[in-house]
């Protein structure tokens, strides 16, 4: 196959996320993504130095859209609404799109523990303003730190189905409630 003039990093992310969306990441090998694209894998590397290379990639991509999602629905909204709306755009991310948000959020051998990546910080420094707004501290790890928490575990729990057919039964608005009171009663004290 002849080396395509069209392409691009930008191309072959949107097919390798494409990939990654119908099987997971152990569907996206350089082989089957360079027979998506009709090259040969060798013209991939000419692009990214490996496969993962190729996933940071999509991790950061992940962080990003994540990002732009919680920004989008906490825009213009009161404090306790926008992490509330956030809290909602958080789950939806991760129940639509299950395999980026495994990808976001599984350590890699190659990277550092945690999102560690320029992406991944700006998506906790998007939390963690939002957080600061309702608790009064504008740098809440604590508070941050918990309600990260909260929602990759209702996430994980709402992707393995161990909530069963009945849902969490009002669960995740009780939790949800709980931690956005204790920041509440942090901006007061």
């Amino acid at each position: 196959m002849p080396y395509p003039a069209k392409l691009t990093p930008d191309t072959i992310l949107r097919e390798a996320q494409t990939l990654l969306d119908q099987g997971g990441p152990d569907a996206l090998a350089m082989r089957p993504l360079a027979d998506a694209l009709g090259v040969r894998p060798g013209s991939l590397y000419r692009h990214f130095a490996s496969r993962d290379a190729l996933l940071n990639q999509l991790a950061e991509h992940a962080a990003d859209d994540l990002r732009d999602g919680v920004t989008a629905a906490a825009h213009t909204q009161a404090p306790r609404a926008a992490l509330d709306a956030i809290a909602q755009a958080y789950l939806d991310f991760a129940r639509t799109r299950p395999h980026t948000y495994d990808l976001l959020m599984t350590p890699r051998p190659d990277q550092p523990p945690g999102i560690k990546t320029t992406a991944g910080k700006h998506l906790w420094n998007a939390l963690l303003t939002h957080v600061g707004a309702l608790s009064g501290n504008p740098d809440d790890t604590g508070h941050a730190v918990a309600y990260w928490t909260f929602l990759h575990g209702a996430a994980s729990l709402q992707r393995s189905g161990l909530y069963g057919a009945s849902g969490p039964q009002g669960g995740l608005d009780l939790g949800l409630s709980a931690i956005l009171d204790r920041m509440e009663h942090a901006a007061k004290a």
